[in-house]
């Protein structure tokens, strides 16, 4: 592939939809000692587009811990309308739906997935900065994330990282401070 070179290769999240939140941290930490979870009651989505769409504002709530190098995200869209995460996984299943990546070069990088044939499925704005998941489920059989780099992510990444270093157990799930 002649753009490789140039794709980002640095995942640093994977991602579940699940239809219990409380459950599934519970048995991600029960399971693999991965904690504490950060719960997001309402993942305030900015300027959201489906499919090329003014989109409508998505029921959701997700956790997200970090595991090593790796962040786990678990996200609980609480209806069955139609959205970027119900393509993936439908109401009341679980599933893995994206991997995702900090991008430095957002720019770069969403064009040199676009140029591999990766449709923009859903872009918005969070905490600031420009994300949007990238439909690769012919290729990879999931959702690719771009995640803009960005001072307010760079602290709230820092957070769960920290939170998870030598994690005890204790506080399992956590609101951001």
């Amino acid at each position: 592939m002649s753009n490789m070179h140039r794709i980002n290769r640095n995942f640093m999240q994977m991602c579940w939809v699940v239809p219990d939140l409380d459950e599934a941290m519970a048995t991600w930490t029960r399971t693999t000692g991965v904690g504490p979870f950060f719960y997001f009651e309402d993942v305030p989505f900015e300027d959201a587009r489906y499919r090329g769409e003014p989109a409508a504002k998505i029921d959701l709530s997700a956790a997200i811990a970090q595991a090593g190098d790796m962040q786990i995200e678990l996200v609980d869209q609480h209806d069955d309308m139609p959205s970027f995460i119900r393509d993936v996984v439908p109401y009341g299943q679980s599933g893995l739906h994206h991997l995702g990546l900090y991008c430095t070069d957002y720019d770069a990088d969403l064009a040199a997935y676009l140029a591999t044939g990766a449709e923009l499925l859903y872009d918005c704005r969070m905490m600031g900065a420009r994300s949007c998941w990238l439909d690769t489920r012919a290729s990879l059989g999931m959702l690719v994330e771009l995640v803009e780099a960005n001072p307010v992510a760079d602290a709230v990444f820092g957070q769960f990282r920290l939170a998870a270093e030598d994690w005890d157990g204790s506080d399992p799930v956590r609101t951001l401070s």
